[in-house]
């Protein structure tokens, strides 16, 4: 008798576990490998039966064909490496200021009253409106090109880092100064580790704003970069090596992403 009413007990749980179970079960990895896969195979096939003509549309397979004879003729390393230096340069410099300065603006209430008005105002400003700007200021050369992505990187640091560290629950923060701890001391060891999943959703937000920003100002005012190569051979009518640059950038993005999600998971073990 026992045994069956323990048996009955147990029922509701099982059919609880079952109907949850779905939201336990990992996705495979080659989930996403077959989803790009599926994609290029479609790609190819509508390129091969000419369905679309080849100057609009030309095949996977010719365009890594024409990628493979750029990269041993160091076209792609030319203007890859300058892509690199400009977005690296920019993002680091937006993100790091704008980290710290949402951080101070969330934690300080005379900032925040003194200096949130001002971002928010500025906030929505289209960047890439900023560049004629920047050349008239800065020159014609990298500084303005990165100046312009820092900026456009900023905005989205400041903003969610702000948001996050309004969210951090105050008692936390009461019962570290309650204890003895310092402004910085708070910030670095509370608010900072609290606020972390806001700042990456930021980063993440930040990362496609800078990809943009790049191309945009590579394809104004620079001779040198993927933006710059897809501008010329568009001008040139030649969508082959047009769509290797396109292929670039989409393979950078996806990396900055990867690279992003790597370092949320070190250093949000928690979440």
């Amino acid at each position: 008798m026992e045994q069956v009413s323990k048996q009955a007990a147990s029922a509701p749980r099982q059919t609880i576990r079952n109907r949850v179970a779905f939201l336990d079960k990992k996705t495979p990895v080659y989930a996403s490998v077959l989803g790009i896969l599926g994609i290029l195979i479609v790609w190819e096939l509508i390129s091969r039966m000419e369905l679309v003509p080849a100057l609009y549309l030309p095949a996977p397979t010719a365009i890594v064909a024409m990628g493979w004879g750029m990269l041993t003729t160091g076209e792609i390393h030319q203007n890859l490496l300058a892509s690199l230096y400009r977005i690296g340069a920019g993002y680091a410099i937006g993100a790091s200021v704008g980290i710290i300065i949402g951080l101070l603006l969330g934690f300080f209430r005379w900032l925040d009253a003194v200096l949130t008005p001002v971002v928010f105002s500025i906030f929505p400003i289209p960047k890439i409106a900023l560049l004629p700007l920047f050349i008239m200021w800065l020159g014609i050369g990298e500084t303005p090109k990165v100046t312009l992505i820092a900026i456009g990187v900023f905005f989205p640091a400041v903003i969610n880092t702000y948001a996050g560290v309004k969210n951090v629950d105050p008692i936390l923060i009461k019962a570290a100064v309650t204890f003895g701890a310092k402004p910085f001391n708070v910030i670095r060891k509370v608010i900072l580790p609290a606020s972390l999943p806001m700042i990456f959703a930021g980063l993440k937000m930040s990362a496609s704003i800078s990809l943009l920003l790049l191309v945009t100002s590579e394809m104004i005012a620079a001779n040198s970069g993927v933006g710059s190569m897809i501008l010329r051979y568009g001008n040139l009518m030649m969508t082959m090596n047009l769509m290797v640059g396109v292929m670039l950038l989409s393979v950078l993005g996806l990396s900055f992403n990867r690279l992003l999600e790597w370092l949320e998971r070190k250093l949000l073990p928690w979440k």
